[in-house]
């Protein structure tokens, strides 16, 4: 096992994970399952389903981060250790667009949410939120170049403020009597939508998936863990934390409003029903957790955007000058070269806002790519394992390793399959970025037929999106 004395311990660790996934998504998530006709009944078995899956998955990084310790930054070193030299890349770039878009898509969030309390702001895309959230965003990379681990240490700070208005929400319908049974067992079939449960069910899925979006940041960060370990176990403790609170989250509110109440709310949603219990000071107090949760998952992101360029850049797998640390060990050239892409991507949602929604859209698809590679390498080192007779192979770890890879798969045919096809235009570019990155340590292009297979394929898909 590899340990660093000075690495990041599992609390801190947990908290970053929470961190990159507790966002806006939270606030209004059964407002976006209401309206897409599901009751409770569907509600609780979408979970039950996401739950299983997704659990399985946070465990195949888990089992990786212990059988193999020597690799860092799981989300890009999975797919390279087990997949080669371009494929590897693509996961690590698929990633890293990713992890860019999510950050302009926080801060346009970020500033529609602050425009309900100052109107110079409007929906978060115009000049003056352009403008506020290009200080944001270099305000947290200069705080970030102060050192990660001091950064990571802020972060667990805003974790613990975003949850409080979560918390009280869940208090509040609790103890002050607004949960009624009659209304949840109304709500229970979702007879009113017209929908048959299996319909139901499946209307649940975009937003159980893309809810725990994220969840992956300490796997990310790994290489500055104590140990590697210590990763997996945090990705582990954040999902089970994460999802209790969203089904507690979902049932609660199938108590409070008929569904379709529930489905005509405003955004954020939370806001709303918390208003409908103790009074207009309750929507106030959601709207300053949505504010701290966004700008929260926008400095937790600061840190994995960074160091999804800086590991594969480590690794060779993207320019040297990405590999720059400055005194306090911040990978400065990548914190810099990102934060220059975000704010181009948010001068482009001031001049064309349809161009931005379209490229997020493709590259929430993207992401993805790296858990799929990610869980069957966890099912190639298990069918590795088994033959070998080492690291204690067991049914529990065929398992996960089989379900983390079914589910992956599941979620990628989720997001659509025109959205795969059409992600290629995010993949494609990468290919000149990565020549480049082989043409610095001296090697072919392609080191082998899978990576020709794979770029025939993106190549096929970017002609397949032209044409549609």
């Amino acid at each position: 096992m590899h340990e660093n004395n000075q690495g990041l311990g599992l609390f801190k660790l947990t908290c970053f994970a929470i961190g990159t996934t507790l966002a806006s998504g939270v606030f209004s998530m059964f407002r976006d399952m209401a309206e897409s006709g599901a009751g409770t009944l569907a509600v609780l078995l979408g979970w039950g389903i996401t739950g299983a899956g997704m659990f399985a998955l946070a465990m195949c990084f888990n089992r990786l981060s212990v059988v193999r310790p020597h690799l860092k930054s799981g989300i890009f070193a999975y797919a390279h250790e087990g997949f080669g030299e371009y494929i590897g890349f693509n996961s690590a770039w698929g990633y890293w667009i990713s992890a860019i878009l999510s950050q302009v898509s926080f801060a346009t969030l970020l500033f529609a949410a602050l425009g309900q309390f100052f109107p110079v702001f409007g929906d978060g895309n115009n000049l003056a939120s352009v403008i506020g959230a290009s200080a944001i965003v270099w305000g947290f990379t200069l705080l970030v170049m102060g050192g990660v681990q001091e950064a990571v240490t802020v972060n667990t700070v805003i974790v613990l403020a975003k949850i409080v208005p979560i918390l009280a929400f869940i208090i509040f319908a609790i103890f002050l009597g607004a949960f009624d049974l009659d209304i949840f067992l109304d709500n229970f079939r979702g007879q009113d939508t017209g929908l048959s449960l299996g319909r139901q069910v499946l209307e649940t899925t975009y937003t159980t998936v893309w809810i725990f979006t994220g969840i992956e940041g300490a796997v990310v960060i790994s290489g500055r863990a104590r140990t590697t370990a210590v990763a997996g176990r945090a990705t582990a403790l954040s999902f089970l934390t994460l999802l209790i609170l969203y089904v507690l989250i979902s049932v609660l509110s199938m108590g409070i409003l008929p569904r379709s109440e529930l489905a005509a709310l405003d955004n954020p949603a939370m806001a709303g029903l918390l208003a409908s219990i103790v009074g207009p000071w309750g929507a106030t107090l959601i709207n300053i957790g949505v504010i701290i949760s966004i700008a929260g998952a926008m400095f937790s992101y600061t840190i994995v955007c960074a160091d999804s360029a800086y590991a594969p850049a480590l690794a060779g797998c993207f320019p040297k000058f990405l590999r720059r640390e400055n005194g306090a060990g911040a990978p400065v050239g990548a914190l810099i070269l990102t934060a220059l892409v975000i704010q181009g991507f948010l001068i482009m949602v001031y001049f064309q806002e349809s161009s931005y929604q379209a490229m997020y859209t493709l590259a929430t698809s993207a992401i993805m790519i790296p858990f799929v590679l990610s869980a069957l390498y966890c099912l190639k080192t298990t069918l590795d394992d088994a033959r070998l007779h080492t690291n204690n192979v067991n049914a529990g770890t065929w398992f996960i390793a089989i379900t983390g890879t079914v589910y992956g798969f599941y979620m990628l045919l989720a997001t659509g399959i025109s959205n795969v096809i059409i992600s290629a235009f995010c993949f494609a570019p990468g290919f000149f970025v990565y020549a480049w990155s082989r043409r610095q340590s001296g090697a072919p292009v392609f080191a082998s037929r899978l990576d020709v297979t794979a770029f025939a394929v993106i190549i096929g898909c970017l002609a397949a999106a032209v044409i549609l």
